[in-house]
């Protein structure tokens, strides 16, 4: 008797702390409906940002909202001078916290430089943005010819253990640590990212 009492306590329980946030997945056109649903365990409400840029203007701008595992509430960015591409995961713990959608990122110089290319000259000092801790270098075809991007990222692009929370399908990229590591001389690190429009991260699979 006393085993079920408590069987059924933590059922009740579990129930009763059952964490609720908004739900809104977007679909092709990057657009969603707030919905309201009941969390698994040990899940945090999210909202969730990827945004890619163009000569210093937005291209693309998806928006999410889901519950999400607490290593899931991250941000990457990755910035190769022309373009950006940028992922933030707001999350927060009281039920439908996340009305609001994730904040756009936000350009600020951390102090680290890195190389880039402009054309086919890739010694153009960059200057890192925000959490972008990394050099990267990578091999891109572009209207059938084999092209080099360099440039910033965050250490969520180059880790190896976080590297599921990113689409894992594409060109090699190269990643160092220190001002300018990635000229053509370079030791690095080597992972597979699928640079698009949008860093992928497991809120929009």
């Amino acid at each position: 008797m006393q085993i079920l009492v408590l069987i059924l306590g933590i059922v009740l329980l579990h129930g009763a702390c059952a964490l609720k946030c908004y739900e809104c997945i977007p679909g092709p056109s990057g657009s969603c409906t707030d919905t309201i649903k009941e969390c698994p365990f040990n899940t945090q409400c999210a909202s969730a940002r990827t945004t890619s840029y163009a000569g210093g203007s937005k291209v693309d701008d998806y928006k999410g909202k889901d519950c999400v595992t607490p290593e899931d509430c991250v941000q990457a960015s990755i910035n190769f001078g022309d373009s950006q591409f940028a992922s933030i995961t707001k999350c927060c713990t009281t039920d439908l916290c996340n009305h609001q959608d994730a904040p756009e990122y936000s350009f600020s110089p951390n102090g680290k430089k890195c190389f880039y290319c402009d054309g086919t000259d890739c010694t153009k000092t960059l200057k890192c943005n925000k959490n972008e801790d990394y050099c990267v270098s990578l091999a891109v075809t572009e209207g059938g010819q084999n092209v080099t991007r360099k440039g910033c990222a965050s250490k969520l692009v180059c880790s190896s253990t976080q590297s599921a929370k990113i689409t894992v399908t594409g060109p090699e990229i190269s990643c160092c640590q220190g001002n300018f590591c990635n000229s053509a001389s370079s030791t690095t690190v080597s992972l597979l990212l699928f640079v698009t429009p949008v860093i992928s991260l497991v809120l929009f699979t």
